[in-house]
């Protein structure tokens, strides 16, 4: 018998720019590289351009289309042909789809592989139970909030119907098994891609201020850019880097704000920034902003941030409080909403280099403290486990 897994990893991949792209790359090559993997075969969605760079035992195969709702079904076939020992699901509960059936039909995969007899890991970077689905933007009154958060626990049901699932903060794992009774969830945590580089961070006349994610739903630069103006008008200059692009629920939101600011001062907006121009972006922000009303996850933006050793200012909510709480990250924190306390928090912050370069140095130790490669190897135990138990004729539930 032929010693190794044969694993299909359904995820986002690049070129796709959709959430999750670049975790899922770096998840792929962390996967292949373990001894145990024989092969690994990435079941991509289909954007129509060519996946590049896989690791050398990889292949990859367009297996879903986002927004589709034949997704659970055309995966699972995928999955089927390909004669994988195990899948792996590198998911949160809009990776299928923007709209909310999309999104929810295609967390049905975990129960339908089940059904076919296919074991299934599934990596949830987020659960409908913890997000605030008002502040997030995914509901806009009290009843559809009601209903949504219903479904929701269906849905999270239906994930639940996997052998194995992974979640990536401690109060996830709380949430799954007090309020759905699981016992088949283990933590890990998000890992750090890789550790880059030291790189001393120059003092610089202006300083450059980053802002990166996909933007308009419950991340919105509009608070940034007011704070910008408030503090240009004190005589306090700075620059403001807008990295990314529009949330799939929020198309267009990007063009308005450049039209509402378009006579301030220092801004650039980057739009999307490939896989091989992150380090670039990081390297040259002297503080990373987060300008979110809610959460919806461990965030892999501060993650990144933290590895590069950049000191942060971001909101004291949800999870990313969380962070800072269980993973050590350190911040100088403002009201989401308050454009004034966003700028008196950025002044703090560049007015004094020494706190500045602390807080860098925490962050980097914060996330670099567990590397990616070490937490696949968690995961690697857990695909072993969950074939080994259905092998033994186990429900693994």
């Amino acid at each position: 018998m032929t010693p190794g897994l044969k694993i299909a990893l359904v995820t986002a991949y690049p070129p796709s720019r959709t959430t999750l792209n670049e975790y899922g790359y770096h998840l792929a090559h962390h996967l292949a590289a373990k001894a145990e993997v024989r092969e690994l075969i990435v079941l991509h969605d289909d954007t129509g351009g060519r996946v590049a760079d896989l690791p050398d035992n990889a292949s990859a195969t367009p297996a879903w289309r986002y927004g589709s709702l034949l997704n659970p079904l055309r995966i699972a076939r995928t999955a089927r042909v390909t004669r994988a020992d195990v899948v792996m699901v590198n998911a949160h509960f809009t990776s299928f789809g923007a709209g909310k059936v999309a999104a929810a039909i295609g967390l049905l995969l975990p129960l339908v592989l089940r059904l076919i007899g296919i074991p299934t890991v599934v990596l949830m970077h987020n659960l409908v139970d913890t997000v605030d689905l008002e502040k997030a933007g995914f509901s806009s009154n009290p009843a559809l909030t009601r209903l949504l958060t219903f479904f929701g626990g269906l849905v999270t049901r239906m994930v639940l119907a996997a052998d194995k699932v992974c979640v990536t903060m401690p109060q996830y794992v709380d949430v799954l098994r007090e309020r759905y009774g699981a016992r088949n969830v283990y933590l890990a945590p998000h890992g750090s891609f890789e550790e880059p580089r030291i790189v001393a961070r120059k003092h610089k006349p202006i300083p450059s201020i980053l802002a990166f994610g996909k933007w308009g739903t419950y991340k919105k630069v509009d608070v940034l850019l007011d704070a910008s103006a408030l503090l240009h008008r004190r005589g306090v200059e700075i620059d403001v880097v807008v990295a990314g692009t529009d949330s799939h629920n929020a198309v267009g939101y990007l063009a308005g704000v450049k039209d509402k600011y378009r006579d301030l001062r220092g801004v650039t907006f980057t739009g999307y920034v490939p896989e091989e121009d992150i380090p670039l972006v990081f390297n040259a922000a002297d503080v990373a902003v987060f300008p979110y009303t809610s959460t919806t996850g461990s965030s892999g933006v501060l993650h990144q941030a933290g590895s590069y050793g950049c000191p942060v200012v971001m909101p004291d909510i949800g999870d990313l409080a969380e962070c800072m709480r269980e993973e050590g990250f350190r911040a100088v924190t403002f009201d989401a909403t308050d454009s004034e306390d966003l700028a008196r928090a950025l002044e703090e912050v560049i007015r004094n280099p020494a706190h500045m370069a602390a807080m860098g140095e925490a962050n980097r130790a914060a996330a670099c403290g567990v590397p990616l490669a070490d937490v696949t190897d968690w995961h690697v135990a857990h695909l072993q486990e969950a074939c080994a138990r259905r092998r033994g004729g186990e429900p693994g539930w």
